[in-house]
């Protein structure tokens, strides 16, 4: 089997599209076309492989013959283990060595033909903006998309008082002592504030230990007390709405000595 090998693109543009051709292919006979493809791979048969074609087809068919083959090979023997593990599990698997396959089919075209550093990086950057075949196949893509669209929203929706570490309230100005008067109260004010943002300027990050910084998102362990960035335990403003005790990775994993 040649697996379309009788196609061959010669720029970064082709290669993407025989790409899709064969992933679009793929994806067919591992979803609407899986019962199709499920008998077609009968443990009885000799080895089989997947191929997908530029043609958005694909086919279950015996290896190439040739040594070495004019293109590299999908994963041989697929059917042998079709009945030996759960229908789900044996899908996942055919569709990550599927993906490999994809790959080493679109770098063998970028390596024959020459392309240089950035005609690889473009290729690969194009390729990846695509969800892998596993992804589709398991169902992970509509997750990460709808927990993208959400983590969206929330960020938008989100109130700017999360952004920083709690400050303690200012008392207002009519609960100052009754002897001082206006300017004196507005000078008591104005270093108050002063030493609130002396006070959280020196707090630092429990993780990378960089100093405060307004405009960027804390979180405040619930157990130890102290704040970290965000970024640095990989919390994000909207999840950190659904936390009602947050534990920093240290103390998450103390546990309790026999």
């Amino acid at each position: 089997m040649d697996g379309g090998a009788h196609n061959n693109p010669r720029t970064v543009e082709e290669v993407f599209r025989d790409f899709k051709g064969r992933r679009n292919g793929l994806i067919k006979a591992l979803t609407t076309d899986v019962e199709d493809f499920f008998q077609r791979c009968d443990p009885e048969k000799e080895n089989l492989c997947l191929y997908g074609l530029p043609s958005e087809k694909w086919e279950v068919n015996l290896p190439a013959e040739e040594v070495p083959p004019e293109l590299p090979e999908p994963a041989l023997g697929i059917n042998f283990a079709r009945d030996g593990m759960q229908e789900k599990d044996w899908l996942a698997l055919v569709a990550v060595h599927s993906d490999a396959w994809l790959l080493s089919v679109a770098f063998y075209f970028g390596s024959r033909f020459g392309f240089d550093k950035a005609d690889r990086k473009r290729l690969f950057n194009m390729i990846n903006d695509l969800p892998t075949i596993f992804e589709v196949v398991t169902g992970a893509a509509k997750k990460q998309l709808k927990d993208k669209s959400s983590i969206t929203n929330h960020s938008t929706n989100k109130p700017k008082s999360n952004s920083k570490p709690e400050k303690i309230p200012k008392p207002p100005a009519k609960e100052v002592d009754e002897g001082l008067d206006e300017e004196e109260a507005q000078e008591e004010g104005e270093e108050e504030e002063e030493e609130e943002e002396d006070e959280h300027g020196d707090t630092l990050c429990g993780a990378c230990g960089e100093n405060y910084a307004s405009d960027e998102f804390w979180i405040c362990c619930d157990i130890c007390e102290r704040w970290f960035h965000g970024k640095c335990v990989k919390i994000t403003p909207a999840r950190a709405e659904h936390i009602k005790h947050y534990k920093c990775p240290s103390c998450s994993n103390k546990r309790a000595r026999p």
